[in-house]
């Protein structure tokens, strides 16, 4: 049995926190802030100290000397709401630090105090990861908020429009949509950007025999094969403007008449579409016709990058690895510190970037062993524009880092504070005395 000091001024974090800790069988005690840790450290003596990084009278790891002192000096394991906190602040804090990211997992605690996330692949089986909807992975905030959003639009026949950066994963999500909707019909998928103007009414509603050159016979259209079903329409902005009028009679009539025929067809599927265009930038184009875009975003999903869910990258990182290991026969697994090295990047193309250098570092690494050898440099050659937000570097003060971390997510959330406070993993209430203390704001705010 341990006896763990936990340090968080987050009374529901500590709360379920601590509860896991006496599940697991160990002693805890709590402090809110940097004063009460003290008092403890005065009086009793801890194997462990889980600790928050920023608290109300200060940063955690203002500890780290005091704690040198001690006659028995404790493990540490620092809790942060920020990803980036880790790479960034580990040459302050020195090699014998472990690192937390919230929202914590049982196993998370579990695996700290009994000492075996220590930055060193696993021999352990890997936890099993959740495939929801039996199509997406990630556990993080913006993926929970998107799957709320499959569930509610899973139990309706509205159509769908999923907008979102190249590479977020458009039709994973609209494969999953289908899965959820629990319907009878095939998920059929079509490129509207692949298809030359004359080829694309076939390929939408189908030809009758003889129609043009090469007509052999007669062939069914997207919407005639996903009777019933899902249909999903990916780069629909890439649809040529004089073929929408079609497009829009099949949504608001629900019949087709094939290329070269005149009978009516009833079709009955539900349409999910997808660009990569965001909503300004498609009423401004005009690329899609009004009357058409109210016709399939009845339902509009905007899909997170992963820059946006960076907690999730060692999900789908082990997730790609184990996929290639059960293809090769292979048995890599990832070191934490390579973990946080993906993390540390804001993947420009997103999951389909992040599969695709999995993907290298596999091909670059020995088949005989674990070990995963990273290529030299992780940006592909179609890698756009870092984020301008500054860079984060080692080798600053603790402040420093701590006033940069909170000036970047308030960037991010437009100046929102309950938003950056829950980003950060802190209280309001610290977040608004640290801004007191950098002068940003008054004590009456």
């Amino acid at each position: 049995m341990l006896t763990v000091l936990l340090v968080d001024d987050d009374p529901e974090f500590t709360d379920v926190a601590c509860t896991i800790i006496e599940f697991l069988g160990h002693e805890v005690l709590t402090a809110a802030n940097l004063a009460e840790a003290r008092d403890w450290l005065k009086k009793e003596t801890f194997d462990h100290i889980l600790l928050d990084f920023m608290l109300p009278d200060g940063s955690g790891a203002h500890l780290f000397d005091e704690l040198e002192l001690l006659a028995k000096r404790p493990r540490v394991t620092l809790i942060t709401g920020h990803p980036s906190v880790r790479g960034i602040i580990k040459d302050l804090c020195g090699p014998n630090i472990d690192y937390l990211v919230k929202p914590i997992q049982r196993e998370e605690i579990e695996a700290v105090l009994s000492g075996k996330k220590d930055g060193k692949a696993s021999e352990e089986e890997p936890p099993a990861i959740t495939r929801h909807f039996e199509h997406l992975i990630g556990e993080s905030a913006p993926m929970q908020e998107l799957y709320k959003l499959i569930e509610r639009v899973s139990k309706t026949s509205a159509n769908v429009m999923l907008l979102g950066e190249s590479g977020v994963g458009k039709e994973v999500v609209a494969a999953a949509i289908h899965q959820a909707s629990d319907v009878e019909g095939p998920y059929i998928a079509t490129n509207c950007g692949a298809f030359s103007k004359e080829l694309i009414g076939s390929e939408l509603f189908g030809h009758e025999k003889g129609a043009f050159t090469g007509a052999v016979g007669r062939k069914d259209g997207v919407f005639e094969q996903a009777e019933g079903g899902t249909l999903f329409l990916d780069e629909i902005t890439e649809m040529p403007i004089d073929m929408q009028p079609n497009l829009l009679r099949v949504l608001e009539n629900k019949v087709v008449i094939r290329v070269g025929g005149s009978k009516t067809i009833p079709v009955n599927c539900r349409v999910v579409s997808a660009t990569n265009r965001n909503m300004e930038e498609i009423a401004q184009s005009k690329v899609l016709r009004e009357d058409i875009y109210f016709r399939l975003a009845v339902f509009p999903i905007t899909i997170p990058t992963l820059r946006e869910r960076k907690e999730d990258i060692p999900l789908l990182a082990t997730h790609f690895i184990n996929e290639l290991n059960a293809e090769n026969g292979t048995g890599f697994m990832w070191q934490d510190t390579q973990l946080e090295t993906l993390q540390a990047y804001d993947w420009p193309g997103n999951v389909r970037e992040l599969r695709h250098f999995v993907h290298r570092a596999a091909i670059m690494s020995d088949p005989e062993k674990s070990n995963i050898e990273l290529p030299k440099s992780i940006e592909s050659p179609f890698a756009k524009k870092q984020s301008t937000t500054p860079a984060l570097q080692a080798g600053r003060t603790i402040e420093d880092v701590e006033k940069e971390l909170i000036f970047a997510t308030l960037e991010k959330v437009n100046g929102n504070k309950t938003m950056a406070a829950e980003m950060l993993g802190i209280s309001t209430k610290t977040l608004y005395n640290r801004l007191h203390a950098y002068g940003e704001i008054s004590k009456d705010d």
